[in-house]
């Protein structure tokens, strides 16, 4: 992703005040010097006040905007509705009920008001259905992020911003570009065994509003990926759960690929492969040594 390609799409978050202050002061030194940028986000800021000056065709009655918002208040916090989304339907309620309705002569920008509001209204919806029926079966977000980013990287889609077969020099490059320390090992050199696979390079890949570590692989030819992320932005949820060393592994098949899931030391991780059985034979990036077969081997299928 270029940087454009980035603040393009961080645009809609840096408009409503939802990112960082490192974030907005990265997005506007580059303002400053993209006019392309600049332009959509002119664009975007226009379009934004056009919304926010108009009127609805309808006044909603006070009873649905109390309920409204006592169903925004009363609902806990969860992962679909995060506290900046919470303040921006307080925050459409309150200008909308201060404001006299336009009944003659409306804008043409009333219909995307509309449009909005319809979407709020479907996530409220969305988000009331998930909290009342939660979804037990099927792979957690992060694997299919995991598989997705694997997919794209080999089509030639996710170039690598990093080519290094160097542990050391991959780690180092991700220092201060994630708010989470990636050390990637080298048991391969240090034990003098002869390599089983080959560190390719690296990439960040975009997740939940941030950046995950992306690390290639290649084993006899076959592609590996390890994406990492902190453990408080994601967690290992469903499939097949197996328990090796005290950590517990969730596996699923995504797409034919092979997808091994696991938190430790507060890390999340994600090895994708299209390798033999449950693709176990991917941990062999960072448990190569002859010790660490006791924990590779109760990832084989029974």
């Amino acid at each position: 992703m270029s940087k454009c390609e980035d603040i393009l799409a961080r645009m809609t978050l840096y408009l409503d005040d939802e990112l960082e202050a490192h974030e907005c002061r990265d997005i506007k030194l580059h303002l400053a010097g993209c006019d392309s940028c600049r332009a959509s986000f002119d664009s975007e800021l226009r379009l934004l006040a056009n919304v926010r000056g108009c009127g609805p065709l309808h006044v909603a009655p006070p009873e649905l905007r109390a309920r409204v918002e006592k169903l925004v208040n009363d609902r806990p916090m969860t992962r679909f509705a995060p506290p900046q989304l919470r303040d921006r339907i307080r925050r459409t309620v309150g200008h909308f009920s201060s404001r006299s309705p336009r009944l003659r002569f409306a804008r043409p920008a009333i219909a995307i008001a509309a449009v909005l509001a319809v979407a709020m209204l479907f996530g409220l919806l969305l988000l009331n259905r998930s909290n009342r029926e939660p979804i037990l079966h099927g792979p957690s977000q992060f694997a299919m992020m995991a598989a997705d980013t694997h997919q794209r990287h080999i089509r030639g889609q996710l170039p690598l911003e990093l080519v290094s077969d160097v542990p050391e020099q991959i780690s180092n490059w991700f220092a201060g570009k994630l708010p989470f320390t990636v050390k990637l090992p080298n048991y391969q050199e240090s034990s003098g065994q002869e390599k089983t696979y080959r560190l390719e390079g690296a990439r960040l890949v975009g997740y939940r509003n941030d950046y995950a570590a992306y690390v290639a692989y290649q084993m006899r030819t076959r592609p590996i990926s390890l994406v990492v992320t902190s453990d408080k932005v994601a967690q290992p949820t469903d499939g097949e759960q197996i328990v090796a060393k005290g950590i517990t592994f969730h596996y699923n098949s995504i797409n034919g690929l092979k997808v091994l899931t696991w938190s430790d030391r507060g890390l999340t991780y994600a090895l994708v492969s299209d390798l033999e059985e449950r693709g176990q034979q991917s941990c062999v990036v960072c448990h190569q040594g002859v010790k660490d077969q006791d924990f590779i081997e109760p990832l084989k299928p029974r």
